[in-house]
């Protein structure tokens, strides 16, 4: 079993992750963060910014979008950036700014949105907005003009008069000044199109300076947690529940103290790949129809394949991307059964089923311990969970639901404080 503790994890490639997760949702949103990431390093290349600077645009620019919790949010800050924009820029700037090695790249998220205003944007609402987040706004409206399927060379002359007409008014005359300079280098747009863009983005960041231990590690994938579950009060604090359910669950069935916070990210990231289904799916209290219910069922193949990148996370990945398989093989997505299925990825899928029953959704209660521990049972004998996974957790039932209540209470304030308005 890899040993993450010594070789440690790339932060670029967590974040990463996180970006080409958030980017699923759907074509019309693909490559946004990486593109804005990209143009904001070199508009802040051509003024000659520090290293750590460049640093800080370019994570702010993977991230900058992640307090849009709706794909119709999205669509709309991208089309038309509406006067509400700063509402998710808050959002995410409040999802990031407890990780220490964010907090410098969510002060810039929290005023990407300002317009320059011919120079009052150099403060908003009493507070000073950084030059970044000024950039940072430039990349992400030059980003939204770029058309894919297009000849990107031929965009660029209405690109540069569209930015043109809007300097001083909205963007900072010095910023438009550098990007009028570098729009004229073509590679500088064939980059921003070309689809393996963030091959080039390791190098900008310096990644050998950004390892994070497993500690450091939970931290961040806690962050990854608020963003799945925070697109829905239906599941806002789900994956807390799931996430320290299983650590519990890890410990008493024995395993190390590096395996239980192993656990615990993999707890956090089950769900990742729900970003790639819509909102109005997750939140649907009725059956779904087959082709909702095969969105669904995708949702763990996505979680896979984004974390399969990760070097040093192929333990955490199966543990998070198998727990809706079944012993007896009619789980998915891969229709592993038995010994195929790792123990790990068994006290997921119990920690998943166990929190789903018995936490309270805006449309129902949760089920009373005995409705629980019959539902618990019942997959047991239907081969679908593993018997050993459940006795551990009925022997200890009430130790483990109150981890459970505890952890998605916490979780729950802090959703209430993340989506509170910002003024």
């Amino acid at each position: 079993m890899p040993d993450i503790e010594q070789n440690f994890i790339n932060m670029y490639d967590l974040v990463l992750c996180l970006t080409n997760a958030v980017d699923l949702i759907s074509p019309e949103v693909a490559d946004h963060h990486q593109k804005v990431a990209y143009l904001s390093f070199r508009i802040a290349e051509k003024l000659c910014l520090p290293i750590s600077q460049k640093r800080d645009l370019v994570l702010a620019g993977l991230l900058h979008d992640v307090g849009a919790l709706s794909l119709d949010e999205r669509l709309d800050l991208i089309e038309n950036e509406p006067i509400t924009s700063e509402n998710h820029a808050y959002i995410g700037a409040r999802m990031l700014e407890g990780f220490l090695p964010l907090k410098r790249p969510a002060e810039i998220i929290r005023y990407h949105h300002v317009p320059w205003n011919y120079g009052e944007g150099r403060t908003y609402k009493g507070h000073s907005v950084p030059i970044l987040s000024h950039i940072l706004h430039l990349a992400d409206r030059i980003a939204v003009q770029t058309d894919n399927q297009r000849d990107i060379i031929g965009q660029i002359s209405a690109i540069r008069k569209n930015i043109l007409k809007q300097r001083d008014s909205v963007f900072m005359p010095e910023l438009v000044d550098a990007f009028i300079e570098i729009s004229n280098y073509e590679y500088l747009w064939l980059d921003i199109v070309y689809k393996p863009l963030s091959y080039s983005l390791p190098e900008i960041l310096a990644v050998d300076n950004m390892r994070l231990n497993l500690d450091k590690v939970i931290d961040l994938t806690k962050i990854f947690a608020c963003i799945i579950d925070f697109r829905s009060p239906f599941t806002a604090n789900h994956s807390a529940g799931v996430a320290k359910t299983a650590e519990k669950l890890a410990e008493l069935a024995g395993f190390s103290e590096n395996e239980c916070k192993m656990m615990l990210i993999a707890g956090y990231l089950h769900d990742l790949g729900k970003l790639a289904v819509d909102k109005n799916i997750l939140e649907k209290p009725d059956k779904l129809d087959p082709s909702e219910f095969n969105s669904i069922r995708s949702h763990t193949f996505y979680t896979y394949r984004l974390l399969q990148p990760i070097k040093g996370f192929e333990t955490i990945n199966k543990w998070a991307s198998f727990h809706h398989e079944k012993l007896n093989g009619n789980g998915y997505p891969f229709h592993l059964s038995g010994g195929s299925i790792p123990l790990g990825s068994r006290i997921v899928a119990v920690a998943d089923i166990f929190t789903a029953i018995t936490e309270d959704r805006p449309y129902r209660k949760g089920m009373s311990d005995d409705e629980a521990i019959a539902v618990l049972k019942r997959m047991c004998d239907e081969n679908c969970i593993c018997s050993h996974v459940v006795s551990i957790l009925l022997d200890n039932y009430d130790t483990i639901n109150d981890i459970r209540k505890d952890a998605q209470e916490k979780a729950a304030a802090e959703y209430n404080y993340i989506i509170k308005s910002p003024y």
